[in-house]
């Protein structure tokens, strides 16, 4: 490899402006208009997910909702590039990526509502749990397409995190092993510019978190990451190196956090209200309205069929999450280890006391699993 092969654009990739315009690039071609299609269907469905959680938060159906507002091309690129042996590694703001790779919205919001520690099967949509603690994720996408490589499997991982995550050691070692071994893994940071309250200038020095790569003899590239052309055909790229051989490489989105981290934060202490409506201007949703419109492949009854079938989805998560869980108490200790030890027995048998004395007042009746009084 050429070490300038190894060096990031100094200019973000883009092939579509904030306004719509096209825009040529002499090594990434524009997706075709279905593949375009599919990723802003993503992008709308995407956009009415996160505002639907950001309700439910209000309502006290979910304890928390890191939301995506505004990131959405990164989260719908992210799940499209991938085959269907490919594996998506999430943090826990990429439930729309985790949505968009084909895992129920209910069961994506599972984790966030605090009831289970993932809500799908990650087998079955070959999307790994989300990830809460910065950047340990990457150390768990590299083991495993390392394993897949070991394996002899077709398999690309894609794994997702923030500006924030770079700093982490995790983030190193993961790179690091990836490089040296030539680990069929992608790494997709999606720089928002803020880690909590943080800005970028104090996580790093570099010219840019794609710079990072070259210390590790992999490249780096750039993209903007409200652009989801751009970013399906770099991130496409680099997917297609990895799965033949070329081994890793980090992506750098472009982006920007238009909500607070979470609910629990409030942005107006560190960022002025200036700073993210100028943001809006570069919304991922209107620059790819825009570029369609104008190209003939979506008009207002298309916009109309997408806007119901993202509906309909706002719809179904509602719905499940209003309703009620079922939870048992005891799956607190049950699924610690194989055979519960004598200290975890003597917890449940404290907290069981003090739910039957509490139901007392309510006339609740605790049972086991079986049924049993």
């Amino acid at each position: 490899m050429q070490h300038d092969d190894l060096i990031p654009r100094d200019i973000p990739v883009q092939l579509i402006g904030p306004a719509g315009t096209p825009h040529a690039d002499d090594r990434y071609a524009m997706p075709d208009a279905d593949t375009l299609m599919r990723a802003y269907r993503g992008l709308v469905e995407g956009r009415r997910v996160n505002d639907q959680a950001n309700a439910l938060v209000r309502q006290g159906r979910l304890a928390v909702y890191p939301s995506s507002h505004g990131q959405e091309a990164c989260q719908v690129a992210a799940a499209l590039v991938l085959g269907e042996r490919d594996w998506l590694f999430p943090t826990y703001r990429d439930s729309v990526a985790v949505i968009a790779r084909g895992v129920r919205p209910a069961d994506a919001m599972v984790l966030l509502k605090g009831d289970w520690h993932s809500g799908y099967d990650p087998s079955e949509h070959r999307v790994a749990p989300q990830a809460t603690p910065l950047a340990t994720q990457l150390l768990h996408a590299v083991g495993f397409a390392q394993a897949a490589k070991h394996r002899g499997e077709d398999t690309v991982v894609l794994a997702l995190c923030g500006d924030g995550a770079t700093s982490e050691g995790d983030f190193h070692e993961a790179l690091n092993f990836a490089a040296v071994f030539r680990v069929p893994v992608v790494f997709f940071v999606q720089n928002n510019e803020f880690a909590v309250s943080v800005p970028l200038s104090r996580q790093t020095a570099a010219p840019s978190l794609a710079h990072k790569a070259i210390g590790y003899g992999m490249p780096g590239q750039r993209v903007d990451g409200n652009d989801v052309a751009a970013l399906l055909a770099v991130l496409g790229d680099a997917v297609d190196r990895a799965r033949a051989g070329g081994g890793p490489s980090l992506v750098e989105a472009h982006t920007y956090r238009m909500h607070a981290h979470t609910n629990a934060d409030d942005d107006t202490r560190y960022r002025e209200r200036e700073e993210v409506q100028a943001w809006v201007a570069r919304d991922p949703l209107s620059r790819m309205r825009a570029y369609l419109t104008a190209t003939g492949d979506l008009d207002d009854a298309a916009e109309a069929r997408l806007a119901a079938g993202a509906e309909e989805i706002a719809g179904a998560l509602r719905d499940a999450l209003n309703a009620d869980s079922d939870l048992d108490p005891e799956d607190l200790f049950r699924h610690v280890t194989v055979e519960r030890s004598p200290q975890l027995e003597e917890q449940w048998q404290l907290l069981r006391g003090e739910i039957e004395r509490s139901a007392l007042t309510d006339g609740t009746v605790l049972t086991d699993a079986g049924g049993h009084r």
